[in-house]
């Protein structure tokens, strides 16, 4: 899943429509491939992230749960403490083991 798009079901206060157009806008670029649309692909491109933006609130305003409401900062404070994970073992892994210099 793109990291890039968050989770916006059950927030309280609910997402806003600018973070729904912002997923939206995540999502279109992940599909098409593109950040930013060449001008003959603007219009497409402008067209699927509105319709995408309707499609999710449609989804979010119908969507059920028993659960109680998430908290943003407490779910913002995981993804940081996920994200400095990532980091480490990302940095862990790209270092190239070092090689003996000793002559034998």
């Amino acid at each position: 899943m793109c990291r890039s798009i968050r989770t916006l079901h059950n927030f309280k206060p609910p997402a806003t429509e600018e973070e729904i157009r912002a997923s939206s806008v995540q999502f279109v670029r992940k599909l098409s491939g593109f950040t930013k649309p060449s001008k003959a692909n603007e219009l497409v491109f402008a067209r699927a992230v509105d319709q995408v933006t309707t499609a999710a609130r449609e989804l979010l305003d119908s969507l059920v749960t028993n659960a109680p409401p998430r908290d943003r900062e407490v779910e913002a404070s995981k993804a940081r403490a996920r994200a400095v994970g990532r980091f480490r073992s990302s940095v862990a892994h790209s270092t190239p083991p070092s090689r003996s210099l000793a002559k034998g």
